[in-house]
């Protein structure tokens, strides 16, 4: 824990909920109630020995109250003040990051607000391609905002579900399950607790299904095509479906999610996180994954799961007290899709657009089932290890093309030493070091030959008389020039006028 931590907004936040004033709360932590007021804005730092008072003296968990949230606040607000829709307004940086210190649930709105928004305009440019193609039906509410939504909202919990964990450690004890017939006693215990019984069925008959509750006749069936680590992950998910439906709804509706879809999704990745907790129990899985120093092909033979369910597990290991190295995941198709993305790191995805072309995720496809690995250094000069490989799901026969991932995994280079996967690589090294960024809209690196888009707020310069890796380069544009270049009239300069 570090000796200095700006954490106003927090500590007013618990004063308010406690309905004490600044007097009452600094009497009981031995503070003045001037320096208390100026801990809450952000003029003092919470020093460790004021953190341990707030710990005794109103029950909280310092670690989890110690975590910043300002990183993933900040990356957030960038990006949607990044939006062409902001162009003439004069918000820097700096403004930026004192807006989700100072306020930040009001910055957490504005990121929300800026997601609606997002999803409308792309709800619009739909419809008008709909409308133009003489299409009359109208679609709109496009699935990725709910989607984005759910993703939120593991993120904010650093995808850790303490109240999961422990259903699923109760599971292993009524169960008596056994890491090496875990699929077995599972289905014996659908069939002893909630007389079901298990079934495999041909795939011509379940097609691109892979479970299915069939109550009445009182059978779990699995299609054929799952692997033996997709069929104990579906037959946990069944069971909590059957047995823990009560605290899945309250988590749910703790987070009030905006739609019924974000809801619905919300409930099948808490079904997800449950299955994979029974796969690979916590404390169990935990002290493997140190012991093999985060092998994930000796884990996966280990618990019997799957590449992929072992990254994601991996990135789960966030309980207090009991915390392995902090990772972030994320799934990309070969068109550079994004479809899952997880983050206990300070280590911020783009809301939108695919992932940076430089980052090692994208070299998995090149040597399919090799694992990758890279150090990379984002604009903001944070250094991170990271491995991909990719995954193969096949959802049906010949006719039907298997579907083809690539996962990438990682961690701040700070936790690279645990892995066996940096043996011998020089972790402090910049030079040796990717310089990736999140998105290419976002990223400042102006002499990347790899952006597929212009920086946001940077101004275009095209040069005729010369050409470099780009057919263009970049020169910063405040909001006055901004103002300045739009209200010149057209006949002051020409389109190949530059300043």
């Amino acid at each position: 824990m570090e000796g200095k931590t700006m954490l106003g907004h927090k500590v007013r936040r618990l004063r308010r909920e406690h309905n004490l004033t600044q007097a009452e709360m600094a009497e009981q932590l031995d503070v003045s109630p001037s320096y208390l007021n100026l801990i809450e804005h952000n003029h003092r730092p919470v020093t460790v020995a004021v953190l341990l008072r707030l710990g005794r003296a109103f029950d909280v968990d310092l670690q989890t109250f110690a975590e910043n949230a300002e990183a993933r606040l900040f990356a957030g607000l960038k990006e949607a003040f990044g939006d062409p829709v902001f162009e003439g307004h004069d918000i820097s940086t700096q403004d930026v990051r004192d807006f989700a210190a100072d306020s930040p649930t009001l910055a957490q709105a504005v990121i929300e607000l800026h997601g609606a928004y997002r999803a409308a305009r792309e709800d619009l440019m739909a419809l008008g391609e709909r409308i133009a193609g003489g299409d009359s039906q109208q679609v709109l509410k496009g699935s990725v905002f709910p989607l984005e939504e759910v993703q939120d909202f593991f993120h904010a919990r650093a995808n850790h579900f303490a109240e999961l964990e422990v259903l699923a450690e109760e599971l292993w004890a009524d169960a008596g399950l056994e890491i090496y017939d875990l699929s077995g006693r599972l289905t014996e215990y659908l069939d002893r607790v909630h007389s079901l019984k298990t079934k495999l069925i041909p795939v011509d008959v379940m097609g691109g299904t892979l479970r299915r509750y069939d109550r009445h006749n009182r059978r779990v069936l699995l299609s054929e095509m799952l692997t033996p680590s997709g069929r104990t992950f579906q037959l946990a998910c069944q069971i909590g479906l059957l047995q823990h439906t009560a605290v899945i709804d309250r988590i749910v509706a703790a987070q009030a999610f905006a739609t019924e879809d974000a809801r619905l999704l919300g409930r099948v990745g808490l079904v997800n996180y449950f299955a994979g907790a029974v796969m690979m129990p916590y404390d169990r899985f935990l002290d493997a994954a140190r012991t093999v120093r985060y092998d994930i092909d000796v884990l996966r033979q280990r618990f019997g799961a799957s590449f992929e369910q072992v990254c994601h597990r991996l990135t789960t290991l966030q309980r207090p007290g009991a915390k392995g190295v902090p990772f972030f995941l994320i799934r990309i198709d070969k068109a550079g899709n994004v479809s899952k993305r997880f983050s206990a790191t300070g280590l911020q995805f783009a809301r939108s657009g695919g992932a940076c072309p430089l980052w090692v995720v994208h070299d998995a496809f090149r040597t399919p089932g090799i694992t990758h690995t890279q150090i990379a250094e984002m604009p903001d000069g944070s250094m991170y290890f990271c491995l991909a490989r990719t995954v193969t799901k096949a959802i049906g026969g010949y006719r039907t093309p298997a579907q083809e991932f690539a996962i990438g995994l990682g961690c701040e280079a700070g936790h690279a030493r645990q892995l066996v996967y940096a043996e011998g690589m020089d972790l402090k090294n910049r030079e040796a070091a990717t310089p990736i960024g999140i998105h290419c809209r976002l990223c400042e690196r102006l002499d990347c030959g790899s952006r597929a888009f212009p920086p946001i707020r940077h101004r275009l310069i095209v040069d005729e008389t010369k050409r470099g890796r780009l057919p263009y380069h970049f020169s910063p544009m405040g909001a006055a020039e901004e103002r300045s270049v739009k209200s010149r009239p057209a006949a002051a300069g020409g389109a190949g006028s530059q300043s």
